[in-house]
C-alpha cells in the first residue's frame, strides 16, 4: 500500500470507532479481515497512524475546527508527526485510494498550525491536553496548572519496557541476549530493558524471542516494575497478590522473593488469572499457590490475619496507561470512575482482613485520579484506624542510590507517590504502603 493509502485506511478505521463506539484493537482487526492484501508493515503503519490520531484527537480536531475522522488525521500529521504543508497534500491528493485534496480551508488551517503550542492559543485545558473535557476537574485536583502538560505526556507514545527475570537472569546478561533489538537499562528500575518505537515500527516479536521464552524477561512497563519494587516483598514472608490478573506484578513479588515463602494469587475474575499458569512455569516460579475463585466461597479464609503484605494491583480507570491504550481515554465514562472507586474500596477492607500485625498493604492504580488514589487512601484509614502510611521516604529507600533522585521526581502526597510519563517517563501509577499497627 502506498502512504497516501495507508491514510485513506486510518480515516476509514477511525470513522468506524466513532460510529460504533469499539475499542480500536478491534477496528483494525475487522478491517485487516477485509482487507487481506494488506501486509503486516501496511498494517502496523495504519494502527501507527490511528493510534497517534486517537492520542491528539481533541487538539488536532481544535488546529482543524473540525472533529471529523479526516481532519483529525490530517491535524494530527501536523501537530505530532510534524509534517509540512506540501507533505501533507502530497499524501491527500485524491490520486486512486488518497484521500480527496485538501480543500483551501484545510489548506489555511494546516498552514496557520505551528509546530509548538502557539497552535492551541485559546484551547482550554482538556483541549491541549488531549483527555476528555468531564475529567478536567479531576486533572486539576491532581496536577493543578501543570495538568495540560501532564495529559500531553500522556497522549505521547510509549517505548517498550521489560523487567529480567532474576530467578534465571541477570540484566547484564539479558542486554547482551536482546542485543539486536538495542535495549537500553531503564532508568529507575534495577531489573529493566527499554526498548525505543518509532511511529511507523512495528513491536519486535518479543514472544518469539529465546529470552523470553526461556522466562528470562517479561514485558512489564517500568512503573508497573517499581510498583513491584516499592511492595517490598521478601523472602520467607507470606504474600498475596489480590488482584493478580495475568500475573505481571506475581511474577516479580515471587522473583524478589527468591522463590522462598508462600505467594498466594488469585483475582475476582478467574478468566483474567487464565494465562498466569503457563507464565508461572516459564519463569521458574515456584513458591506461588493460585487461588482461583469458586462461587461465593473465600479462596483466602484460611489466610485471615496471616499475611505479611497484601498487594492489591486495583482495577481502575487505567488514565496512567493512556500512552498505551489511547483510544480507552475516549471511552471512559464517569459511572466507571464511580464503579471503580467502590471495587478499590472493597478490596481494601478485604486486605485490611489479611494483614496481620506489623503487615502491609500496597495500594497500586494505573490512576492519575485523585478520587482512585489519594482520597481513597484517605477512606481507608477513617475506616481502619489500625493502618498507617509508610513514608514515602522508607517507601522508596528500597531503590538504593536512585531513591533520592526518584523522589525528586515523582509528585509526593501526604497518602503516598504519583508516577507519571512527564515526570518518571512511565506509565502513570499511585503507590501507597500501608501498615497495620
Amino acid at each position: 500500500m502506498t502512504p497516501a493509502a495507508r491514510l485513506s485506511a486510518a480515516i476509514e478505521v477511525l470513522a468506524d470507532i466513532d460510529t460504533r463506539r469499539r475499542p480500536a484493537a478491534d477496528a483494525l482487526k475487522d478491517w485487516g479481515l477485509s482487507h487481506r492484501f494488506a501486509g503486516s508493515g501496511d498494517r502496523a503503519a495504519i494502527a501507527g497512524l490511528l493510534y497517534d490520531a486517537l492520542r491528539r484527537k481533541a487538539s488536532s480536531a481544535f488546529i482543524m475546527r473540525d472533529d471529523t475522522p479526516r481532519a483529525v488525521l490530517l491535524g494530527m500529521l501536523r501537530r505530532e508527526r510534524k509534517l509540512d504543508l506540501a507533505a501533507i497534500a502530497s499524501l491527500a491528493d485524491g490520486s486512486r485510494f488518497a484521500p480527496p485534496p485538501l480543500t483551501d480551508t484545510e489548506r489555511a488551517r494546516l498552514e496557520a498550525a505551528s509546530l509548538d503550542s502557539a497552535s492551541l492559543d485559546g484551547a482550554p485545558p482538556w483541549v491541549a491536553g488531549d483527555y476528555p473535557e468531564w475529567l478536567d476537574p479531576n486533572f486539576a485536583k491532581t496536577f493543578g496548572d501543570e495538568r495540560v502538560e501532564e495529559g500531553a505526556a500522556l497522549a505521547s507514545r510509549a517505548p517498550l519496557d521489560l523487567r529480567v527475570n532474576t530467578l534465571n537472569a541477570t540484566r547484564d546478561a539479558a542486554l547482551a541476549e536482546l542485543a539486536e533489538l538495542s535495549p537500553a537499562p531503564t532508568r529507575w528500575s534495577p531489573l529493566g530493558l527499554r526498548i525505543a518505537l518509532a511511529a511507523d515500527a512495528r513491536s519486535p516479536a518479543i514472544h518469539a524471542e529465546p529470552a523470553f521464552i526461556k522466562g528470562r524477561i517479561e514485558i512489564q512497563d517500568e512503573g508497573s516494575q517499581l510498583a513491584a519494587i516499592m511492595a517490598d516483598a521478601r523472602p520467607g514472608q507470606q504474600v498475596i497478590d489480590l488482584c493478580a490478573g495475568a500475573g505481571g506484578k506475581t511474577l516479580a513479588l515471587a522473583a524478589a522473593m527468591e522463590n522462598k515463602g508462600q505467594l498466594f494469587a488469585t483475582d475476582d475474575d478467574k478468566r483474567r488469572l487464565a494465562p498466569i499458569h503457563e507464565r508461572l512455569e516459564r519463569a521458574g516460579v515456584r513458591n506461588v499457590q493460585v487461588r482461583t475463585p469458586r462461587g461465593a466461597s473465600d479462596v483466602l479464609a484460611d489466610l485471615a490475619g496471616h499475611a505479611d503484605l497484601v498487594l492489591i494491583d486495583a482495577p481502575c480507570t487505567g488514565t496512567g496507561s493512556w500512552r498505551r491504550n489511547p483510544d480507552a481515554k475516549w471511552r471512559v465514562r464517569p459511572g466507571a470512575l464511580d464503579q471503580r472507586i467502590k471495587d478499590q474500596s472493597e478490596l481494601l477492607d478485604r486486605a485490611a482482613a489479611l494483614v496481620k500485625p506489623g503487615g502491609r498493604i500496597a495500594y497500586v492504580t494505573c490512576s492519575v485520579l485523585a478520587a482512585e488514589n489519594g482520597e481513597q487512601v484517605r477512606g481507608f484509614l477513617e475506616r481502619h484506624p489500625e493502618f498507617a502510611v509508610v513514608p514515602p521516604t522508607e517507601t522508596t529507600a528500597v531503590l538504593g542510590e536512585r531513591a533520592f533522585l526518584f523522589r525528586r521526581a515523582v509528585l509526593t502526597m501526604d497518602e503516598g507517590i504519583l508516577m507519571t510519563p512527564r515526570r518518571t517517563d512511565t506509565d502513570g501509577f499511585f503507590v501507597s504502603v500501608l501498615r497495620k499497627s
